[in-house]
This record gives C-alpha cells, sequence and structure tokens, in this order.
C-alpha cells in the first residue's frame, strides 16, 4: 500500500490572512510553536507562505536602531503580505508521499501546503516525516 500525503499531513493548520500584522504573527507563531504559516484568502484560498525566517528577516531589518518600542509599532502596522512568498509550491492530499518528499528536498523546503482546488487543506512538514519513522521505525 503507498503511503498519500493525507497519511502524513496535518490537517488542522493555523492561518492568517494577508492583512494581519506581522506583531500578531510572530505572537501566535511562537504561542502554537510553529515555523511555517500559509497565508489565505477569505475563501481560504492559499495566497502565500510565511516562514519562521521571512519573519526574523523582517524583525532584523526593521530594528537596525530603533528601540524595541518603535520596532514593536512598526511591526503593528506592517502587514504579512510585505514579507509573505507567494507562488508556493504545493501538492494535493492523495499524491504519493514520494512525490511530496522528492518536491520538498529539491525545492529545499521545510514545509510544503496541501490544497484541493486552491483551497488550503492541510501542511506538510519536514516533523511529519520524522513522526512518522519515529512512530513505525523497529529496533
Amino acid at each position: 500500500m503507498k503511503l498519500r500525503v493525507r497519511d502524513l499531513m496535518t490537517d488542522r493548520v493555523f492561518s492568517v490572512e494577508p492583512d494581519e500584522d506581522l506583531a500578531r504573527l510572530a505572537e501566535l507563531m511562537d504561542e502554537i510553536r510553529v515555523r511555517h504559516v500559509p497565508v489565505v484568502d477569505e475563501d481560504k484560498i492559499l495566497v502565500g507562505l510565511v516562514s519562521q525566517r521571512d519573519l526574523i528577516r523582517s524583525v532584523m531589518f526593521a530594528a537596525s536602531d530603533l528601540p524595541l518600542a518603535e520596532m514593536r509599532e512598526l511591526l503593528e502596522v506592517a502587514e504579512v503580505r510585505s514579507i509573505m512568498t507567494t507562488g508556493v509550491e504545493t501538492i494535493e492530499a492523495d499524491a504519493d508521499i514520494e512525490e511530496a518528499a522528492q518536491v520538498m528536498l529539491e525545492n529545499k523546503m521545510g514545509c510544503l501546503p496541501v490544497v484541493e482546488g486552491g483551497r488550503l487543506t492541510g501542511i506538510l512538514t519536514e516533523a511529519d516525516f520524522v513522526k512518522y519513522v519515529a512512530s513505525h521505525a523497529t529496533i
């Protein structure tokens, strides 16, 4: 039996809309401990992706010489759309897991959003692969 993306993916996905502010995004990423957040429109259509690395880069750029309070204010007015990656690689839930792994390896991606008809239905991360191997390893 071939494994499909749906067998490993996380289907309870935290996502944000493009107009969410970066300060709130940073709080949420820290709170729920995720490194990648899909960006969706009001119909849950995937429009982008923000990584923890994207967020750190934006903070470092904004923080060059600013006091902490001013940096926070800047992040409160900056929107997710200003740092999100668009044109993100995606995969369907019924795709073969080997195909997903190959896409992630070739593109050096830590996650792969799962979509059906453009609508976000899950996310496949490196951690999902590790969890699978750990739960199926024999000693």
